[in-house]
């Protein structure tokens, strides 16, 4: 998985004042968690573009200004109800021996009969939560879709998984190729046309 690094400065005072005067600053309050003890520290805003507005999964590198460099994911993150600032990120380190629970997108792939019929396809799951170490942790799902017909589903457990596992129920559709439309008032008029047919006989 692809890594993204984020500059950051250790933060000693962690209260309400200091975290306003953080956020005045153009800066966001930010804690690791995961290690021996929390990391509190604050990065510039833009340092996230990467990370947060991006259908893309990362891995991410904190640089302190000291030297320490720690990997992380992302855990969670909150917006401002408002305006849509980030207001605080949590991250949490990654131990090559440790798995961790991540969010990675769902990249389709292959053709399906159902669309070439004039389906249309239906992206249930966009992102899917997986297990792994950090090493095996992937960049994208892919959901192979040439099997679909019209009306079929692909459920999770029909993706394939390397060295992964994914958090989620057997039943969870991730897509399926709904009927159209037009191929449902072509199919309409096909019966009307052969019911037709039929009385004339």
């Amino acid at each position: 998985m692809k890594s993204i690094t984020v500059k950051g400065q250790k933060r000693e005072s962690v209260g309400k004042k200091a975290t306003k005067a953080v956020r005045d600053a153009g800066f966001v309050p930010c804690v690791i968690y995961g290690g021996d003890q929390p990391v509190h520290f604050s990065a510039d805003e833009r340092a996230f573009q990467g990370l947060v507005y991006t259908p893309n999964a990362h891995t991410v590198v904190v640089e302190l200004e000291s030297g320490e460099k720690v990997d992380c994911i992302l855990q969670d993150i909150q917006f401002h109800p408002v305006s849509d600032k980030i207001l605080h990120i949590d991250f949490y380190q990654l131990s090559d021996d440790k798995e961790v629970i991540m969010e990675v997108p769902v990249k389709v792939v292959g053709k399906s009969p159902g669309i070439m019929s004039g389906g249309v396809l239906r992206l249930n799951q966009r992102r899917l939560k997986v297990k792994a170490l950090p090493a095996n942790l992937p960049d994208f799902i892919e959901a192979d879709i040439t099997p679909l017909e019209m009306g079929n589903k692909l459920y999770v457990t029909k993706i394939p998984t390397n060295n992964f596992k994914l958090m989620h129920p057997d039943n969870t559709v991730v897509c399926q190729v709904r009927v159209s439309r037009a191929a449902m008032k072509a199919a309409q008029e096909a019966a009307k046309a052969a019911k037709a047919e039929a009385a004339g006989k």
